[in-house]
């Protein structure tokens, strides 16, 4: 038997896939209809213009050979664009931008270009599973967040949190610039959710502290703020030696992001950016709904489309699963620390979150 390379082995188990395997298992038992609060899956897609985008360009004939593998000029332009309107961050898109086939990626790329192997990246506990698996490929050690005075090679940010729903707590921005200047460490905030941010915040940028594109980068991503998840289209933004050091990965790597696909974003980027807006309230407006029906739970979210509740007493997640047939994912599989937690996404219709809220009131009430 051939033996499987050890950068396949240190990866872990892929959290999500369990978690639908486990989810899917239970669907199929007799019993209600199960309700599925536990996926982080966009059920809002894009804006009609931006599906238009795509059909009309898909159509040309010109456009089905390779794309330029560092991306359209114009589409690094784009979110340059939005990056000096809405967060206030100036980027040289021919220098600090990045096109990644989706931000999941970036979080690989990162680890790949900034840490040696047997380095240390320090990861927020709890945080988004898959940044362990990017630790584990690049061959380094995982260091859990308990501050910024710990020495390591590089740290993950990202906020608003997943699975927290934490916005960026006031100067934690330029703590980390700070840190990263002494230690000589990089920095990656993975700015996902950076759109969804409730209660009147302004969305904030990792880029917005002085001298953060010194010692990082920051993941923009088109799933969460236009509903492109699937779509598979993301930026990297910030250091010019990370982007150098990305881009030349990826043009080992990949061959280009399909050229109808960046047509659309650049159709996403600087068309009506009401959808946007319209996406936050919906979430913000569901979450209201959330806090109401879990009071008493510790539940918080203050971003995303995630509330993170306090599993009272006894109770725990698989429990809720089997005998009251409604999904939220485990606070553990996000880190130690997320133990007596859980996650429920708000990325469902009204009529299922209602049914949902309705289940697990009654299995704490």
């Amino acid at each position: 038997m051939r033996e499987t390379p050890d950068r396949i082995r240190r990866l872990p188990e892929q959290y999500f896939t369990a978690l639908l395997a486990r989810v899917a298992a239970a669907a199929a038992e007799a019993g209600e209809p199960l309700v599925d609060l536990g996926r982080g899956n966009p059920e809002l897609g894009p804006p009609e213009h931006v599906v238009r985008a795509l059909a009309e360009s898909a159509a040309r004939p010109d456009v089905h050979g390779y794309a330029p593998f560092a991306g359209l000029p114009a589409l690094k332009e784009a979110i340059a664009a939005r990056y000096r309107e809405v967060y206030g961050v100036e980027v040289d898109p021919a220098r600090e931008v990045a096109v990644l086939p989706g931000t999941k990626t970036g979080l690989m790329e990162f680890a790949l270009c900034a840490v040696e192997r047997g380095g240390t990246i320090v990861l927020p506990d709890p945080g988004y599973p898959d940044y362990f698996s990017a630790v584990a490929l690049a061959g380094a050690q995982p260091g859990s967040f308990s501050g910024f005075d710990a020495p390591a090679d590089a740290m993950y940010l990202n906020y608003p949190s997943n699975p927290t729903a934490a916005a960026a707590p006031a100067g934690v921005f330029a703590e980390a610039v700070d840190w990263a200047q002494r230690t000589g460490a990089w920095v990656l905030h993975d700015f996902a959710y950076g759109d969804l941010v409730f209660d009147g915040r302004r969305p904030q940028s990792f880029l917005s502290a002085e001298g953060a594109r010194d010692v990082g980068i920051e993941l923009f991503s088109m799933s969460k703020s236009y509903g492109m998840a699937g779509w598979r289209l993301g930026f990297a933004l910030g250091s010019v030696e990370l982007i150098r050091r990305i881009e030349n990965l990826q043009d080992h790597a990949f061959a280009g992001i399909f050229r109808p696909v960046q047509e659309a974003g650049i159709a996403a980027l600087t068309g009506p950016q009401d959808s946007v807006e319209e996406r936050r309230a919906t979430y913000e407006r569901r979450r209201d709904r959330a806090l109401s029906a879990l009071d008493g739970l510790d539940a918080r979210s203050e971003g995303t489309f995630f509330v993170w509740f306090r599993l009272p007493g006894a109770a725990t997640v698989e429990r809720l699963l089997v005998e009251h047939r409604v999904a939220v994912a485990p606070g553990e599989g996000f880190g130690t620390r997320g133990a007596g937690w859980a996650r429920l996404s708000l990325a469902v219709t009204d009529e299922t979150l209602d049914r949902g809220l309705e289940r697990i009131a009654a299995a704490f009430g």
